[in-house]
């Protein structure tokens, strides 16, 4: 257990000066900030207050400019832009050693590879949660700033469970990235395998099996492709994406431990 902390405590050393964090913070902000212009574009004059793609998604959702709409279109920000942003982290956080060239310190360490992985991961898991927290916190500033109507509190529970329920299946799902980063001795792969997720899943989710590959689910249960795309989530779908967390998870846990890492 001492290790464990010990370990731990080495990954909030490397990273609590590095400015890739407050990177993510702003680059994540950007959804609450444009989440408020889109709901004072259409306060005055509802969606005639908008034009092109923005009239067209707010006329097929069904978004007003209340704190239902807002707080739902946090949680498909958290949805779609969640699978990138929550991807880099990881891919950061478990590449980096490689391209900075300190994964031979690491694995000449008395202590267990499992328990340096297993710190990052808490490390990852921790960094997420704090980002989906400020979005949360600023986006509840913005909308009451922009005063709002519409307020109450099962409008707000249930959105909550919502936003934070699709973070938790995005920071699930980054165990293969983190797989991806060791595999490849860096962070550029992941990063492309992320993007390339991203992009299938907006192609399954458009094709209406988007239920049954697991980086469409949290999209598809924010609500972004709307109320009957989410309708057709079932056990199959979860229990899909809690299996490709675990194997993300093992896999890298065995490469790490198990392969050559000569580079």
């Amino acid at each position: 257990m001492i290790q464990q902390w010990q370990a731990f405590t080495a990954e909030i050393l490397k990273n609590r000066h590095s400015s890739i964090t407050r990177v993510t913070f702003i680059a994540f902000s950007l959804a609450p900030l444009f989440g408020g212009v889109f709901m004072f574009l259409m306060g005055g004059n509802g969606t005639e207050g908008l034009s092109g793609s923005f009239k067209a998604k707010a006329v097929l959702m069904s978004f007003e400019a209340n704190w239902n709409s807002y707080l739902g279109l946090l949680s498909q920000a958290v949805g779609v832009g969640g699978v990138l942003i929550f991807g880099f982290v990881a891919s950061w956080l478990f590449g980096r050693e490689y391209s900075e060239g300190t994964e031979k310190d690491l694995l000449s360490l008395p202590i267990s590879r499992t328990k340096i992985l297993n710190a990052k991961f808490v490390y990852y898991l921790l960094w997420c949660v704090a980002l989906a927290l400020s979005n949360l916190l600023l986006g509840l500033l913005i909308g009451g700033s922009l005063r709002l109507p519409g307020w109450d509190s099962a409008m707000f529970t249930n959105n909550i469970q919502v936003y934070f329920t699709t973070s938790m299946m995005i920071i699930l799902l980054n165990t293969p990235i983190a797989f991806f980063a060791i595999y490849g001795k860096g962070f550029m792969a992941p990063l492309g395998i992320v993007a390339i997720l991203l992009v299938m899943a907006q192609i399954f989710g458009a094709l209406g099996i988007g239920n049954y590959f697991p980086w469409a689910v949290p999209g598809i249960y924010s609500g972004s492709g709307g109320a009957d795309l989410k309708a057709g989530l079932n056990g199959w779908s979860y229990l899909i994406l809690g299996l490709t967390s675990v194997a993300g998870y093992f896999g890298t846990i065995l490469w790490w431990k198990y392969s050559d890492q000569s580079k």
